[in-house]
């Protein structure tokens, strides 16, 4: 019996007492480890590394961008009237243009403490006279929340591109500063104010780019990118003297009228110096 078993104890001890069998088997477990570990972390990166990469370049980079845009507005959006029922609605106070017929020149003034104004946007009223939701025209952001002792309360919206639209004559007020509105959403309610009295409940509307007046009508139903300052700075300094009213045209020319008879008056012509010189020669003559 110890004689069969002699052949394969002698067999491992040969192969323990080779040099080569112990390096070999330090490597063989190192190289186990080894290759544990990297399953390990690549198991973990898998899951984590990719996620992250993907938060990173699609979600956080392009929230800060969107963050950044926010004020600017949609170009292709379309300006939108005020309010909701457009068709039970008119323009009782138009835009002031120079260049419009005489009849819509007149119909935007506006009539405040004996003195005649040239409106610089649009007063909308309901057919029946009636309050009515006043509803943002463009996407963008409350600016300003105000209340004016002429104009009543004011909210000023903000679209990026340096343009603006303001409300005025509102009742109530549905919106705070820094409140991002899209388009179609509530501001306020039409109200009342001392500067359009004669207009009763009404909305007065501007839209104002790089900081003037345009005509809100030419832009209802066009692309905001369509909006700009027409005017130019030649035409703003030959209209910028015109009066609002035909009876400040009479009075100054009556004015200067008057100021040039009464200088031909004061003044003797020559003719006449002449005689007086003649009368006093005559008279020291007699004496």
């Amino acid at each position: 019996m110890k004689e069969e078993f002699k052949g394969p104890k002698n067999k491992w001890s040969q192969i323990f007492r080779k040099k080569w069998f112990f390096p070999a088997l330090y490597l063989s477990i190192a190289a186990v480890l080894l290759a544990s570990v990297i399953w390990y972390q690549n198991a973990g990166s898998d899951v984590s590394e990719p996620a992250d990469q993907r938060d990173t370049e699609d979600h956080y980079l392009p929230v800060m961008n969107d963050e950044d845009a926010v004020p600017v507005v949609d170009q292709q959006e379309l300006v939108g009237m005020p309010l909701e029922n457009t068709d039970e609605a008119e323009i009782v106070t138009k835009f002031f243009d120079y260049n419009a017929e005489q009849e819509d020149r007149e119909n935007a003034l506006v009539l405040y403490n004996n003195r005649y104004y040239q409106s610089t946007g649009v007063d909308i009223a309901a057919a029946d006279a009636e309050t009515f939701d006043v509803l943002a025209s463009i996407s963008g952001t409350v600016e300003e929340v105000k209340e004016d002792p002429l104009l009543g309360n004011v909210v000023v919206l903000s679209h990026g591109e340096d343009l603006k639209t303001y409300y005025a004559s509102l009742e109530d007020v549905a919106v705070t500063v820094s409140d991002q509105v899209a388009q179609g959403d509530k501001l306020g309610t039409a109200g009342k104010n001392l500067f359009g009295k004669d207009n009763g409940t009404h909305l007065h509307f501007e839209i104002r780019k790089e900081g003037k007046e345009v005509n809100p009508e030419s832009y209802f139903e066009q692309p905001v990118s369509s909006i700009s300052v027409e005017e130019s700075a030649a035409e703003d300094e030959a209209v910028s003297d015109e009066p609002t009213s035909s009876d400040e045209v009479v009075e100054p020319e009556e004015d200067a009228e008057d100021t040039e008879d009464m200088e031909q008056e004061e003044v003797p012509s020559e003719d006449e110096e002449i005689d007086q010189d003649i009368d006093v020669e005559l008279d020291d003559t007699e004496e």
